[in-house]
C-alpha cells in the first residue's frame, strides 16, 4: 500500500487537530452567546417591570440614576424615562 512521508502525515494531522479545536472554540463561543443573549433579554424584562412598578407609584417621570432624584415629564404620551 502507498503511504505518504512520515513528516507529512504528521504535519497534515496536526493541522485537523487544530482546525476541529477551532470549530469547538467557536461552538462554545456561539453556546456562550446564545446565554448571554437569554440573560440580556431577561435584564430588559426586569427593568421594564422595574419601570412599571416605578411609574404607577411616581407617574411619569424622569430619574437620575445617580442621584435617584425625579421630575416630571411633561410629555403627551406620558410615557416612563430613566435618564443614564
Amino acid at each position: 500500500m502507498n503511504k505518504i512521508k512520515e513528516e507529512q502525515l504528521e504535519k497534515i494531522v496536526t493541522q485537523k487537530k487544530k482546525l476541529n479545536q477551532l470549530v469547538l472554540n467557536v461552538g462554545t463561543i456561539e453556546t456562550q452567546k446564545h446565554f448571554l443573549l437569554h440573560e440580556i433579554a431577561e435584564a430588559e424584562k426586569v427593568m421594564s417591570e422595574i419601570k412599571v412598578e416605578l411609574e404607577n407609584e411616581y407617574g411619569a417621570v424622569s430619574i437620575n440614576l445617580e442621584t435617584g432624584e425625579y421630575s416630571d415629564i411633561k410629555k403627551e404620551d406620558d410615557t416612563f424615562e430613566v435618564v443614564e
